[in-house]
């Protein structure tokens, strides 16, 4: 007899876990509330990056294509056909995971899941039918959703959250972006590159905090060069609606300041989505919100276990599809086998910013002697070709072995060229390798190999400051 399942959420982890379970034997029902690809597929990852790609071709053509001997005259974003494009490959996308589930054998439920046992749960659907499934074993990937901050005012009209800013009937001429972090900058970017205006208000002392800030100071910089007004050390004190404008009264170091917009984008964080699962009630520990688990994904509980977002780990969606992987091959008596410790951590904004494995802060602070290589993307072929000088390579490594401990990199290609940090993480790679292994040229790619150079101070490309 085979091993009855039942994944509540079809999001990147949930949709990871419910094919790899199937692929392993195990009787397959995932239950999705809302939509299957969950947040990712559907208001996050993918729809921001087809907005993205469309804003860079935008502001390519619009600012650079004379100095890349094209002549482009009128152009203009076509908004409405725009949001086709992304509703086009959502649906591609969307309909993808379904044809899995198919292939699969994986049966859907569409309803909101509450668990009443450690196996069983009752499924209502939104006609208010209720509809009882019983498991052996059973993963929550329920996600996460939008924080909304208890600021005065937060409920004005003109508020709106990554949700909304996705599907604006029209691009606002101006917008104030509350958070500074992945989601605030990569919406900073995509409507400052369409032509709207952009003022970033975080709280902390720098944007992307969890990043390297060497690799940030160069989007940092590159948001300056375009106007966008960054204020940093800024604490939000409230909002209010003035006819079609919002205005955010804040207090920065030199004092208080209010910034006016047509829109104001909440962009502070991500809560889980957690409550009405009747988890707590079968005794699952909780830590605000979010559920506890083991290494494999277990939770307190017998038979449950929780992945992605909503067990307040690393919440990006790769992290979910992994840890879907580890629950799944768990449940069916496989050894899981992925280091957590290889996550990428990428920035789909021009340049892209991508990190893996330590900054030189963590390194240091954790007792490493640390050794980095640096270098500047002006002296790689392929980005000058690009037009993409903006941007640095740099290797964290320990200086007694050579060992790489991180890679973090501001450029573009960013985002994919970051898979050999997180490789070398993976096979502790001394530097050394890193330098003996051959980079195809011209590419982007090099300015890796340059980088692992620099840590000895041997790069090639880069100009001797010793001799004159």
């Amino acid at each position: 007899m085979s091993m009855k399942t039942v994944v509540v959420g079809g999001g990147p982890g949930g949709y990871v876990a419910a094919v790899r379970l199937a692929q392993l034997g195990a009787e397959v029902t995932v239950i999705e509330k809302r939509y299957i690809g969950g947040t990712c597929l559907n208001e996050g990852c993918i729809p921001t990056k087809v907005l993205l790609h469309t804003a860079e071709l935008f502001a390519t053509m619009e600012k650079e294509s004379q100095s890349l001997g094209l002549k482009v005259e009128g152009i203009s974003c076509d908004w409405e056909g725009l949001q086709k494009r992304k509703e086009l490959v959502v649906t591609q996308l969307v309909n993808g995971v379904k044809t899995l589930f198919k292939s699969h054998g994986i049966k859907v439920i569409m309803g909101q899941a509450s668990f009443t046992s450690e196996n069983e749960l009752v499924v209502k659907s939104s006609d208010g039918k209720k509809q009882i499934v019983e498991f052996d074993k059973a993963i929550v990937a329920t996600g996460s959703a939008p924080v909304i901050a208890p600021i005065p005012g937060v409920e004005s009209p003109g508020v709106i959250t990554s949700n909304e800013a996705l599907a604006l009937a029209e691009r606002p001429k101006s917008l104030a972006i509350i958070g500074g972090g992945v989601i605030g900058c990569e919406f900073a970017n995509v409507y400052s590159d369409l032509g709207t205006e952009i003022s970033i208000i975080e709280m902390l002392p720098n944007l992307i905090p969890n990043m390297d800030q060497t690799v940030v100071n160069v989007l940092r910089g590159r948001f300056e060069r375009s106007g966008i007004n960054i204020n940093t050390n800024s604490k939000v004190l409230a909002i209010r609606q003035v006819g079609d404008m919002t205005e955010v009264d804040a207090e920065g170091p030199n004092g208080p300041f209010t910034v006016s917009a047509e829109k104001v984008l909440l962009s502070i964080g991500r809560r889980p989505v957690t409550k009405g699962l009747g988890l707590e009630e079968l005794g699952a520990k909780m830590d605000r919100g979010f559920i506890k688990v083991d290494k494999q994904m277990r939770t307190s509980v017998k038979n449950i276990y929780a992945i992605g977002d909503c067990n307040g780990g690393v919440l990006l969606a790769h992290t979910a599809s992994s840890e879907g992987m580890v629950a799944a091959d768990h449940i069916m008596n496989k050894n899981a086998g992925i280091d957590f410790a290889t996550t990428p951590y990428c920035v789909y904004t021009k340049p892209e910013l991508a990190g893996v494995g330590m900054t030189e802060k963590e390194a240091t602070e954790k007792g490493y002697k640390v050794s980095t290589g640096v270098f500047p993307l002006n002296g790689n072929g392929k980005s000058i070709i690009m037009g993409e000088v903006d941007g640095i390579a740099k290797y964290v490594t320990d200086s007694k072995t050579g060992e790489v401990l991180g890679l973090h990199m501001a450029g573009p290609r960013a985002t994919e060229l970051i898979v050999e940090g997180a490789l070398a993480v993976r096979l502790e790679a001394t530097i050394d390798e890193i330098t003996t292994t051959i980079h195809a040229h011209p590419t982007v790619g090099e300015s890796l190999h340059e980088a692992a150079h620099a840590v000895h101070g041997n790069a090639i490309h880069v100009p001797n400051k010793k001799k004159k």
